[in-house]
């Protein structure tokens, strides 16, 4: 979930008028939808080429955002719509396409992507994001709302009622296996089934670090002269989903 108005670094975000306009910065459903299109591969398929014949598209839709002439002054700082965003105007309202989702299969698993733009966030909010990958012994979910502060938070919920042998394991696989990798991460338990991770705040750099980290990593691939041998299949198919599943749901 994103916001149209929102502060960035401390300062209001302008945007521009050509951002609300599709036919210039594309749909919602082919934009956000990358980034969790790109999760899904990653988190399901690590590090394995993919191609467009492990996609199959089963449903998808797509609604607008509407917008008063205020709160578009507001974001654009423009007093009136552009010509170019006139199409996009009924009334007053500007309808902006920013919402979308694709259920589709991915190999043998089904997947489903959903991302919607509001006006604002509430109070002491921001953008924020939920997802959840089942398991056959338990679920892992990440939540993100005011019982969490509004901070990514993720917890491992029981298939069942879980019991000790569950929780032993569940100990064992992350405060042994992975704080090998990643020192400090521990297991709380939640009750009724439900452990949170809390993985300590030196791993948690920030939206802005963290396209640092993706940039030293690019920059490792450009020394080396080479891409893994995922990267360029993964992401024609991430796009393949995307734009397939926008052309179902201009169908629908």
């Amino acid at each position: 979930m994103h916001h149209f108005a929102k502060e960035v670094s401390g300062r209001p975000l302008k945007r521009p008028a050509w951002f609300f306009d599709t036919e210039q910065q594309g749909e919602g459903l082919v934009d956000i939808t990358t980034h969790l299109v790109d999760l899904i591969q990653w988190e399901a398929f690590p590090e394995q080429p993919l191609s467009k014949s492990d996609v199959e598209i089963l449903s998808a839709r797509r609604w607008t955002t509407d917008l008063t002439p205020e709160q578009f002054e507001r974001v654009t700082h423009l007093k009136q719509y552009p010509d170019y965003l006139r199409n996009s105007v009924e009334g007053d309202l500007l309808k902006t396409y920013a919402n979308g989702e694709i259920v589709y299969r991915l190999k043998d698993k089904v997947a489903k992507v959903s991302v919607i733009w509001n006006y604002e966030a509430p109070p002491g909010a921001g953008d924020t994001h939920y997802s959840i990958m089942r398991g056959t012994r338990s679920r892992l979910v990440i939540r993100q709302g005011p019982e969490e502060n509004y901070k990514p938070t993720l917890y491992v919920e029981a298939m069942g009622e879980g019991g000790d042998s569950f929780e032993q394991a569940l100990k064992q696989a992350v405060e042994g296996d992975l704080a090998a990798e990643y020192p400090g991460l521990q297991v709380v338990g939640m009750g009724n089934g439900s452990w949170k991770i809390e993985i300590p705040d030196s791993y948690k750099v920030g939206h802005e670090a963290h396209f640092a980290q993706v940039t030293e990593k690019y920059l490792q691939y450009l020394r080396d002269g080479r891409l893994p041998e995922w990267e360029t299949p993964n992401m024609i198919t991430k796009y393949y989903t995307t734009t397939e599943g926008l052309k179902k749901a201009r169908q629908e």
